[in-house]
């Protein structure tokens, strides 16, 4: 298939609408199956209350009070952008920085404690559970990605819009 110049330019001027069309609500998805597996590993066989037993180190934290699990959400910064988050205030657990525009899923958490139970402290064994979370759902999530991808550019190959 040979493609012109001129088809080439109306190709390039095409993709980046495609790509946002495509590509932000597939990384949309990808930042809820983060949250919903941190959510999970919060959760999953916790007692809350008299009874709440600590984890232990290098387990993700036993549920007790639900700050962590209930204020982890999924949110769109941009539209090649989501943030997964906490909406509790606190330490923030960043997961790294990305530029505006660049294709990224950030996860983080903002629970007074997240970063001493992530990450641990002097005193306090770590217990992770973002880390966990995204590792696990990262083969998932990049096929989710990559499948928009392709999608967006085929559909600007065609020249549909």
């Amino acid at each position: 298939m040979a493609i012109e110049l001129d088809d080439l330019q109306g190709i390039m001027r095409r993709m980046p609408g495609f790509v946002e069309r495509h590509v932000g609500p597939a990384l949309f998805v990808a930042g809820n199956r983060i949250q919903t597996a941190a959510q999970i590993s919060l959760t999953t066989g916790a007692v809350s209350g008299q009874n709440h037993t600590p984890s232990a180190p290098g387990s993700a934290p036993n549920n007790d009070t639900g700050v962590l699990a209930n204020n982890i959400e999924t949110v769109q910064v941009n539209r090649l952008k989501v943030q997964v988050t906490s909406s509790a205030s606190g330490s923030d657990t960043d997961g790294g920085e990305f530029g505006p525009g660049k294709a990224a899923a950030e996860v983080s958490s903002n629970a007074p404690y997240a970063a001493a139970l992530e990450f641990g402290t002097s005193r306090v064994a770590a217990r992770p559970y973002m880390a966990p979370a995204a590792n696990k759902e990262r083969k998932a999530s990049e096929r989710i990605v990559q499948q928009a991808v392709k999608r967006a550019v085929r559909l600007a190959l065609r020249g549909a819009r």
